[in-house]
């Protein structure tokens, strides 16, 4: 074993130990495509696969996991959206069928949920977009925490990876097993977050395409096709119209919901529509959006989330392939060290 992949496997140790998984790399759950096809893939291959249950009903989520475990063997966990209105029926779910680790976005945790996972067995892994919400996340008991910066997809923050990573883990990594997010593609950027004390880090846009992702043949070509500054934010044109910030790649959609906002506005300026009904418009726009790219291939209606690391996904290729490529990445990076 060389000096650079010894170190790796000593800095991803607690990673890999928190998830039963042999590399200290995490699935970002991107809806729809996160299903059981990448997710058992991604655990089969020594990384950690996260099912993204989304909008999920509890009968859909009970059979998902049932189709993952059919083909996995290895663990993996599920993302469950905390805003979800059925979500104390989704932990049941994940108990029933014994899920090791359960992921929880979208905000703080309502009440009792962390303890009602924690009581099942599973382990609770939460997201923490600043350092005060970070402390308070640990104090109710979570078992670790993923830092994702605003260069990822899907939806975002507004603080950037590395700013993340330079406030929070010096603090809080001591604490409880922290794994980095976004704008992440090569295994260098891997090599210098586990260096900084991350115990690993998590990687959706690299994993989005690949051979065992059951996305559309042209959902694929327009990641391989898109460079960094494809993959934008969502712009907000009207204060009274709130937004939150989506990153996917530019397409006819992004223009139309300008258009679509700034036509909401003017309706509202002119008395024709209630603000209720005006806000409800701009959050229906993008219903059914992210469903019409992955699975119908409409990339110029769609929404086509992607991160910044865009630029860096040039093929399509095995789950296995690019989970050997990052690790040789950063193994050459802290043999170069």
């Amino acid at each position: 074993m060389s000096v650079g992949t010894d170190r790796l496997t000593r800095l991803m140790a607690r990673g890999a130990e928190f998830f039963g998984s042999d590399y200290a790399i995490l699935a970002g759950a991107m809806s729809w495509v996160s299903e059981r096809h990448l997710v058992s893939a991604m655990s089969n291959a020594g990384g950690f696969g996260v099912i993204a249950c989304g909008a999920m009903t509890p009968a859909l989520l009970d059979a998902e996991i049932a189709g993952t475990k059919a083909l996995a063997t290895k663990p993996f966990g599920v993302n469950l959206i905390t805003m979800h209105p059925d979500l104390m029926a989704l932990i049941d779910i994940c108990a029933q069928h014994q899920v090791s680790h359960v992921v929880l976005a979208g905000g703080l945790p309502p009440g009792g949920a962390i303890d009602k996972i924690k009581a099942s067995g599973a382990r609770v892994v939460c997201f923490a977009p600043a350092l005060a919400l970070a402390k308070k996340l640990i104090r109710s008991g979570v078992d670790a925490l993923v830092i994702e910066g605003m260069e990822a997809g899907g939806h975002i923050g507004p603080v950037s990876t590395s700013v993340l990573a330079q406030e929070m883990l010096p603090t809080i990594a001591e604490q409880v097993p922290v794994f980095v997010a976004g704008g992440i593609g090569r295994g260098e950027a891997i090599a210098a977050y586990l260096e900084m004390g991350a115990a690993g880090v998590q990687l959706g846009t690299r994993f989005a395409i690949a051979r065992e992702s059951i996305a559309h043949p042209n959902f694929k070509k327009a990641f391989i096709r898109a460079s960094a500054r494809d993959a934008i934010a969502s712009v907000q044109i009207d204060p009274r119209l709130p937004v939150i910030p989506v990153r996917a790649l530019k397409n006819a959609a992004s223009e139309l919901f300008a258009a679509k906002q700034r036509e909401v506005a003017q309706a509202l300026d002119e008395g024709r529509i209630e603000m209720g009904e005006a806000q409800l418009q701009i959050e229906h726009y993008w219903a059914g959006a992210l469903r019409r790219a992955v699975i119908d291939g409409d990339v110029e209606h769609g929404s086509v989330m992607a991160g910044q690391s865009v630029g860096m996904v040039t093929k399509e290729e095995p789950v296995a392939d690019i989970i050997a490529t990052l690790l040789a990445e950063a193994a050459e990076a802290l043999e170069r060290r």
